[in-house]
């Protein structure tokens, strides 16, 4: 069985548009995907017939937005395959929710001198917030580093582990580097330790089947934009003992049970770490779009993105002068490259002009250049509705701008 790109394209009303009078080839799905209409139709839907705050009214209009906010709770949680409904936390996205795992688990579990883990390829949201975690707990930020070939060096971590060491926090696809990280391989060694993972999964869940019961993940993150779903949402699965554990983040509407002067006592999971109203509509948005990706099957989409990888990584390795960044034996849709003498800026506002969006820069992960010796990359991530000609006009794209700069 293999995908029916055209059918899939004209789900995405925006794939027909021009870019500067050339036909748009969208080639930065690692920053956000675009949305397919039956996500767009879905929400609209919700805006004009049922819009509502939700879960205290009592009135049809309330009634019928939490059912939907609810019902997304439960696709979410057959998606990653949770144990319990309420494992499941919405957010405003990865960040936000990285955020809540790192300043709620430390008030719980963290102390002076003790440890947390990151790897040396994380987004900047899986590095600064346990930095600010740890400079107010006085607690230390030890790295796991990866090799020139952009893989982590697995073997190194169980003697960065140490008895003071709390959580390792690290992604599960990198999406500078595209590396596929064997996180159910640390989730085990870590374990043997008594040690808690986080796995930001914000470049995984998209591409890869994630069963967070099988990887025995402690929490896990994502957000919806880069999974065909709406911005401003996003997820938090957590074991529930351990969220149960955790004192809340924020404090508001919603998250409490009873509010006295005296004394507040907190809602229970999963409203405990979702204060305030809230994003209902794009939580729906969310449902629609994995049920969506469930509709093609990711098992399909990922044999399709490993061949236009392939294809890409071919073509654009016979650029001469061209070099790429993150060569890992396993890795997803994810191109990060430079050419000899040309500046990634320079690169990425060419192509530009020639209708191909790329993205330019360090992808929010400055330490990865900096074990490269570089100040960033042209990165070019595909999606299941890309096709092989769209990876052709990039192809021909960047040898003329080669071209430009021949003196």
């Amino acid at each position: 069985m293999t995908l029916d790109i055209n059918k899939i394209r004209k789900d995405f009303p925006i794939l027909g548009e021009k870019v500067h009078g050339k036909p748009l080839v969208y080639f930065d799905n690692a920053a956000t995907t675009q949305k397919p209409h039956q996500v767009i139709d879905e929400m609209v839907k919700y805006y004009y017939k049922y819009n509502s705050n939700i879960h205290r009214g009592v009135h049809y209009l309330s009634n019928k937005s939490t059912d939907g906010n609810e019902n997304a709770r439960k696709i979410v949680q057959r998606f990653i395959n949770a144990k319990h409904l309420h494992e499941i936390i919405f957010t405003r996205g990865t960040t936000e929710s990285v955020n809540l795992v790192a300043n709620s688990f430390a008030d719980r579990y963290i102390s002076e001198g003790d440890e947390v883990i990151v790897s040396e390829m994380e987004h900047h949201s899986n590095i600064v917030p346990w930095q600010l975690v740890c400079k107010k707990k006085k607690a230390v930020l030890k790295v796991l580093p990866f090799n020139d070939n952009g893989e982590l060096q697995v073997e190194m971590l169980e003697d960065l582990i140490t008895d003071r060491t709390k959580i390792v926090a690290l992604n599960h696809i990198s999406n500078s580097l595209g590396t596929i990280n064997p996180i159910k391989e640390i989730i085990d060694i870590a374990h043997a330790k008594n040690v808690r993972v986080l796995i930001d999964a914000a470049q995984s869940v998209q591409h890869k089947k994630i069963d967070v019961q099988d990887l025995d993940a402690d929490f896990l993150v994502f957000s919806g934009h880069k999974l065909y779903g709406p911005t401003g949402i996003g997820v938090l699965y957590g074991k529930e003992e351990l969220l149960n554990e955790m004192p809340p983040w924020q404090g508001g509407g919603e998250m409490i049970q009873e509010v006295r002067f005296e004394e507040t006592t907190y809602n229970e999971l999963p409203f405990k770490f979702e204060a305030g109203t809230p994003n209902y509509i794009d939580a729906i948005g969310l449902g629609a779009a994995i049920k969506y990706v469930e509709s093609i099957g990711l098992d399909l989409i990922d044999t399709y993105e490993q061949e236009l990888l392939n294809y890409a990584t071919e073509k654009l390795l016979s650029v001469d002068g061209l070099k790429i960044y993150g060569t890992a034996e396993n890795k997803t849709s994810v191109i990060s490259f430079l050419v000899e003498g040309i500046h990634f800026y320079d690169m990425g506002m060419l192509l530009d002009q020639m209708g191909i969006a790329v993205r330019t820069g360090t992808h929010c992960t400055e330490p990865v250049m900096q074990h490269f010796g570089i100040d960033g990359t042209v990165r070019a991530s595909f999606s299941f509705y890309n096709t092989k000609e769209e990876i052709d006009a990039l192809y021909n794209g960047i040898l003329k701008v080669c071209k430009m700069f021949v003196h």
